[in-house]
């Protein structure tokens, strides 16, 4: 069993406190620019979707990486980045098919969720529990549930009425 943010895009109010308790337990400030998780405005929908590192079975980041800076913690399993091995190079950044490493202003580095030790602080302040931190044995990599097939289907639907 593992444990991972499960992110419920329909609870999102946009209030973004996940940034703000992010980079407070990250940087011990109140600067969303230096959280590792980001809150997306979706301006057509009228909507939010909270994004960041779900720790993916494939690691994509980790594999690009040439100096092996993302390890595994032993002990939640987390994907996460050795600041003192990391070149800037940003290879890991290209590599993440979900946009969900960061690279942070101050030292040019990459940055990603480390889920905060084993308690991630966006699922503990998300006052309408958009993240939530959950148990689960899910290997396929179903995140996204049905917000996910609703934007795949939209997706679709746009590409098949642009290719008419």
């Amino acid at each position: 069993m593992t444990q991972m943010l499960n992110i419920v895009p329909d609870k999102c109010t946009g209030c973004q406190q996940c940034e703000l308790a992010c980079s407070w337990v990250q940087t011990g400030t109140f600067q969303p620019s230096q959280s590792l998780i980001r809150v997306n405005v979706f301006d057509e929908e009228a909507s939010y979707a909270p994004y960041t590192c779900l720790q993916c079975d494939e690691a994509w980041c980790m594999n690009a990486c040439p100096t092996n800076a993302i390890g595994v913690d032993p002990v939640n399993l987390a994907k996460v980045v050795t600041d003192s091995l990391c070149i800037g190079c940003h290879l890991c950044t290209i590599a993440c098919p979900f946009g969900t490493v960061f690279t942070l202003p101050q030292n040019d580095k990459a940055a990603k969720c480390n889920l905060c030790g084993g308690d991630p602080a966006c699922a503990a302040s998300c006052p309408t529990n958009a993240i939530e931190f959950i148990d689960s044995d899910d290997k396929a990599g179903d995140w996204f549930g049905e917000w996910g097939d609703r934007v795949n289907s939209r997706y679709v639907e746009a590409t098949t009425a642009g290719a008419k």
